[in-house]
Formats: structure tokens, C-alpha cells, sequence
């Protein structure tokens, strides 16, 4: 059964699962006694501390589960600075093959591809600047 009350006093302590947060508001005879002795006279209010102690007190926050959200955050924290770095290096290599490209396309050497017919072209004037073109667009992306 669960309420928003606290268990009858014939209930046992050890059968009791959770007990309800302690409002800031006394809610019981006994509760709002204490609060007018703890007002009148300091070492009432010790003895009416001490009364209350017995109960656990409940911070309404789960450290357990507070404990994983930290460890799920970091972990994908973690990951995303291994995905940037993965991001970086590719970007670097690109890079790199691109301004090799783009030497090799303006040294003026003969260069030829393999079409989809596996036969071989040379590279005329066009198709140069056109490679040219799209090696300069990958250096453009990839070397900032």
C-alpha cells in the first residue's frame, strides 16, 4: 500500500519500505509540540531533535542514480570527443590526398583514369580542369 502518510505506530520498522519526505509543515500534534518547544527553549528543542533522529531522512535525491546520469554523461561525453577526433584525422588525410592531387594535376604530367568500361582515358584539357575544379573544392573543405 503506498500513501503520502506515515505508517500506524503498531507497523514495524523493519516493514516499512520507504517512508514519506518530512514536509516543512508539522503535520502531526507531536510534530508541531516540538516545533513550539524548539522556539521556546534550546535545550527542549535538542531533546525533541534527538526524538525524531530514529527516522532516516530523505534528501529527495537518488545518489545511486545520480551516480549513473555522471557516468552516462561522461561516457558520451567520451564518445563524442572520440567521433570528432575520428572527424579531424579523416579531414587531415583528405587533405592531404587532395593538395597531393592537385599537384599531380598541375605539374602538367600525362594523367588517365580507368572508366566504368574498365578502358583507359587520357586526360584532355577539360577533363583536367575539371578534376582540377574538384580537387580544389576538397582542399577548400577538408585543409581549415
Amino acid at each position: 500500500m503506498f500513501s503520502d502518510r506515515s505508517p500506524p505506530t503498531e507497523i514495524q520498522e523493519k516493514n516499512i519500505l520507504k517512508r514519506p519526505p518530512v514536509s516543512t509543515r508539522p503535520s502531526t500534534a507531536a510534530q508541531a509540540d516540538a516545533a513550539s518547544a524548539a522556539t521556546a527553549s534550546p535545550a527542549l528543542a535538542v531533546s525533541a531533535a534527538k526524538d525524531n533522529s530514529g527516522t532516516p531522512k530523505l534528501s529527495g535525491k537518488d545518489s545511486e542514480l545520480e551516480a549513473k546520469k555522471k557516468k552516462a554523461q561522461e561516457e558520451e561525453t567520451a564518445k563524442k570527443k572520440l567521433e570528432e577526433e575520428k572527424l579531424a584525422e579523416t579531414k587531415f588525410e583528405n587533405c592531404d590526398r587532395a593538395k597531393s592531387g592537385m599537384a599531380t594535376l598541375q605539374s602538367g604530367v600525362r594523367m588517365s583514369s580507368v572508366n566504368a568500361k574498365g578502358e583507359r582515358e587520357v586526360y584532355d584539357d577539360a577533363k583536367r580542369a575539371a578534376e582540377t575544379k574538384r580537387t580544389q573544392e576538397v582542399i577548400d573543405a577538408s585543409c581549415k
